[in-house]
């Protein structure tokens, strides 16, 4: 008998921030916490700015156009990406 794996895209719902991490929630209702110092941009953001995101790719990524940032779901289920 054999089994083959079903690979899914992971996919954001929903985001929220705390004073030091950024949570980002999945369909799949996983939930991923990540330090905001990994993202100097969105460190350096107003509260305002950091609510002014969008998801991208049908859930695949984030994009806040008001700080020019870019994140996606795979690259933070990965272990977020480096500062730039």
């Amino acid at each position: 008998m054999s089994t083959s794996a079903i690979e899914t895209v992971p996919r954001a719902t929903l985001l929220r921030f705390t004073d030091d991490e950024l949570i980002v929630v999945l369909e799949d209702g996983r939930t991923l916490s990540t330090p905001l110092a990994w993202f100097p941009r969105l460190l350096a953001a107003t509260r305002e700015q950091r609510t002014q995101w969008r998801l991208i790719g049908r859930g695949e990524g984030i994009r806040w156009d008001g700080v020019d940032e870019d994140l996606s779901i795979a690259g933070l289920l990965r272990g977020g990406k480096a500062p730039r």
